[in-house]
């Protein structure tokens, strides 16, 4: 764990540079932006509180945003601190969902952040990262103490909320569970004294517990950086539940060609809050294809920037060549996985090869135009394959049969 100092720094004019940006850059909402400012400029180093629940095993882009943005605070030489919700993920958070969140098992929870602090690495300098686990804390709360934490807030206050609401007006289930993770994430403020906290926008209301708790104990109110939500590669909003993510986890050429397939219109918004390319590039960038400039440069320009980060620049150079090769020549990869199906039958064979999660989803893909096998299109669902024949799904799966 790294120890943080209070003792102020002087803050240079590339620093204040820095501090407009981290302002301004990829940020939706700010409580209170003028304390913060100020907080900022005057060298104090900051605890900066970032959370994340292990609902998925893989982080992926639209949680690298709030993790760039505690890139830059530490980049400015404040203490970051990144929660693991290893207790909060077992309640499941509502903010986002228009149903109730199932609860997660302790062993799911378990298996699904094995591997965070490494992917976590892959933004943050880890030597200088307070890493943290929200058990250590809330795991250790009596009734007593909850009943505390819960006499604080109000039950207008929750159902006040609009997810809420449209459910409760809906007549949907809302369960007394739900109402305890914004106590729980606004105690994590608490306990590890936070001065930020950055989340995103469907977390305001969780966000603004954290100020009303430490207010009650005694502590000064964290300010609230919030981030805007953005869309999967599908064009709705990135979600590990709907398979539309461009994971930190993903081989470069997979994650090249998954960039590759976002709408034209997320190009700009990917580059702003995806990346750390200037501004001034972006706004260029954003210019030319106003101007008429064909969005496909642009998207490979972002789909190498973003391999470069997470991999290397040499790794991007290959994925960019991969996918000029496989898709932008209509040729099939030298080198895919073979599978010796059970059933020749196309949709059995797309479900055993991982292209499908069932038949329905098989045959939706099929009836969609996105299924081949050597390169025609299939359009039976009665289709057999046979030993050599490659079929792919999309323009990133592939299988030869054997």
């Amino acid at each position: 764990m790294n120890i943080s100092t209070d003792k102020p720094r002087k803050t240079s004019s590339r620093d204040k540079q820095k501090i407009n940006e981290l302002l301004t850059r990829g940020v939706e909402e700010i409580i209170d932006r003028d304390h913060l400012k100020k907080q900022l400029e005057s060298g104090k180093q900051l605890r900066v509180k970032l959370g994340i629940d292990p609902t998925s095993p893989n982080l992926h882009l639209g949680r690298s945003i709030p993790l760039l943005k505690l890139r830059d605070f530490q980049e400015l030489g404040h203490q970051v601190v990144f929660i693991v919700g290893d207790a909060t993920g077992v309640i499941g958070d509502t903010s986002d969902k228009d149903s109730e969140r199932p609860m997660l098992t302790r062993e799911d929870v378990e298996k699904n952040l094995a591997t965070y602090k490494e992917q976590v690495g892959k933004i943050l300098d880890l030597e200088k990262t307070e890493f943290r686990y929200n058990s250590e804390w809330l795991n250790e709360l009596s009734y007593d103490e909850i009943g505390e934490h819960a006499g604080v807030f109000s039950l207008a206050e929750f159902i006040s909320r609009d997810n809420i609401r449209r459910r409760l007006d809906a007549g949907t289930r809302v369960s007394l569970r739900e109402l305890l993770y914004p106590l729980m994430q606004g105690y994590d403020s608490v306990a590890i004294k936070a001065d930020v906290e950055l989340g995103g926008t469907d977390q305001r209301f969780n966000l603004l517990a954290g100020r009303t708790l430490q207010s009650h104990f005694g502590q000064e109110p964290q300010d609230i950086l919030m981030n805007p939500l953005v869309a999967g590669t599908d064009g709705r909003k990135m979600s590990s539940s709907w398979g539309n993510t461009v994971n930190l986890t993903d081989e470069p050429n997979d994650m090249f060609g998954k960039i590759m397939s976002v709408p034209d219109e997320l190009i700009t918004e990917y580059f702003t809050y995806m990346t750390r390319v200037p501004m001034e590039q972006v706004a260029e960038y954003t210019k030319a294809m106003k101007d008429g400039a064909n969005p496909r440069d642009y998207k490979v320009l972002l789909g190498k920037a973003i391999v470069s980060f997470y991999h290397s620049e040499a790794d991007a150079e290959k994925a960019e060549a991969h996918f000029v090769n496989t898709f932008g020549k209509k040729q099939t990869p030298d080198e895919m996985p073979e599978l010796s199906p059970k059933s020749t039958n196309i949709v059995d064979v797309l479900i055993e090869a991982g292209f499908a999660s069932s038949k329905g989803d098989a045959r939706r893909a099929i009836d969609g135009g996105g299924v081949r096998v050597n390169e025609d299109a299939v359009s039976s669902y009665d289709l057999d394959v046979k030993s050599s024949d490659v079929v792919n799904k999309g323009k990133r799966h592939f299988v030869r049969i054997v």
